[in-house]
C-alpha cells in the first residue's frame, strides 16, 4: 500500500508567497544575491520563460513565475505600476541584509532603524517591483510599550 501523501508538503507552510513578475530568470539571480535564496525548482515553458519556480529564503519557500495575460491575478508590479503586497523577511543581521540587498540592486526605501514594536527594521524594493521589509527582532515589548511607542512614532511620522 502506498504511503499517505501529506496535504502540506514537507518544507512548506500553510501560506506561501507567490510572486508574478517580469524576467523570472533575473529575479531568481537577484534573490540569490540579495537574500541568499536557494533555487529549489524551475519549470520553463515552451518559450523558455519560467512558468513556475520555487526558491527557499531562510526557512521559507517562495514561489514565482512570469506574469501572464491568460490568468487573472498574474500581473507583476511593473505592469500594474505598483504592488499591494509586501514580503517580510526576518534575518539575523538586518543591517548586513539591507546592505547586501542594496548592493545587489534593490532600491532603499527606509534604512534600518530601531522600531517601537521591538524590531530593527528597514524596507527595500526589488528590481521587479516587489517591496520587502527586513527585520531583526531586538527587544520583546509589552502591548502597552508598543502602544506608547506607536503614539510617539505617529507624532514624528505617518505609518503610511
Amino acid at each position: 500500500m502506498a504511503a499517505k501523501v501529506k496535504a502540506i508538503p514537507e518544507g512548506y507552510s500553510t501560506v506561501t508567497a507567490y510572486m508574478c513578475l517580469n524576467d523570472a530568470v533575473k529575479a531568481i539571480a537577484f534573490y540569490k544575491k540579495a537574500f541568499g535564496a536557494e533555487e529549489m525548482f524551475r519549470m520553463p515553458g515552451p518559450d523558455g520563460k519560467i512558468c513556475h519556480a520555487e526558491v527557499k529564503i531562510g526557512n521559507a519557500m517562495v514561489m514565482l513565475g512570469e506574469e501572464s495575460t491568460q490568468y487573472e491575478g498574474s500581473r507583476g508590479p511593473q505592469t500594474l505600476k505598483g504592488t499591494t503586497v509586501g514580503l517580510h523577511l526576518y534575518v539575523e543581521n538586518v543591517d548586513a541584509s539591507f546592505k547586501r540587498a542594496v548592493e545587489a540592486g534593490a532600491r532603499a526605501i527606509m534604512p534600518p532603524m530601531d522600531m517601537f514594536w521591538g524590531d530593527r527594521f528597514c524596507k527595500v524594493a526589488d528590481p521587479f517591483g516587489h517591496h520587502w521589509s527586513i527585520a531583526t527582532h531586538i527587544k520583546d515589548v509589552t502591548p502597552e510599550e508598543c502602544e506608547a511607542g506607536m503614539k510617539a512614532f505617529a507624532q514624528q511620522k505617518s505609518c503610511g
